[in-house]
């Protein structure tokens, strides 16, 4: 399926994505007060989130454009009868009305019309559903992520990140379909070996979209960097930040 943002050539380096705090899935499956159920993870990707959800025993419906990534996560869960996989985006989801208990949205709904997917969440959603999305957000205040950030703005004085590091909040509650919007906001340490850390940097699509054809020189400086730091592995900050709202 054709989308706006290609991620074909970004599929195999997703493998090496983070996953997100298993405490913050948790707490928004506590507040949503779900312990099993139908979930339509929406931007399923290589199903990082799906396999969270599946081997929490949910039925999870896996809803993802692209054939490359889509393929990626077909081979993932293949060993679990829980998951399907369907071809679909945020605002055209392809999955019948009143059908889920839950839609998630993982590092996904930043690439959507927002208000658009909101009412497709919304359609989809069983009466007092769950919507939900939710990003890994480096800590920038940790001395190795600055030092990349200094060299990404080098390339690209203008880098920013978009929706993805905003508050959702307003963006939620704009819509009008949801009641009050939870921020949830789990601490978690990545520990990568530097070959798996550069290759999580191919599959970086907002800094691919903004460098352009620097895109290749500059995860090649930030290879070089890691090597220089004469280290196997290191150690990577994260913020899972999840915003949950109940259906109105």
């Amino acid at each position: 399926m054709k989308t706006e943002w290609d991620y074909t050539t970004l599929a195999e380096a997703y493998l090496n994505r983070p996953d997100y705090s298993e405490a913050a899935i948790d707490a928004m499956l506590a507040i949503a007060g779900l312990t099993t159920g139908k979930v339509c993870d929406i931007g399923a990707g290589v199903a990082h989130l799906t396999l969270m959800l599946a081997v929490r025993g949910f039925d999870v419906a896996a809803v993802e454009p692209n054939d490359a990534m889509r393929a990626n996560g077909t081979k993932r869960t293949a060993s679990l009868p829980n998951v399907r996989w369907f071809e679909g985006t945020g605002e055209q989801t392809g999955q019948a009305s009143n059908t889920f208990d839950i839609v998630t949205f993982g590092s996904s709904f930043n690439v959507c019309d927002r208000q658009l997917a909101l009412k497709e969440t919304a359609r989809i959603l069983k009466p007092k559903g769950w919507f939900t999305c939710m990003w890994n957000h480096r800590r920038l205040d940790d001395p190795i992520q600055e030092s990349i950030e200094s060299i990404i703005k080098d390339s690209v004085p203008d880098y920013g990140y978009g929706t993805r590091r905003e508050n959702q909040t307003a963006m939620i509650e704009d819509s009008g379909l949801f009641l009050s919007v939870v921020h949830l906001d789990s601490s978690v340490l990545h520990e990568q070996s530097i070959e798996k850390c550069v290759e999580a940097w191919r599959s970086h699509a907002t800094l691919a979209r903004q460098a352009g054809d620097s895109f290749p020189g500059v995860v090649q400086a930030i290879e070089d960097y890691l090597k220089g730091l004469g280290q196997d592995t290191i150690k990577i900050p994260y913020s899972t930040n999840i915003w949950v709202a109940q259906l109105a």
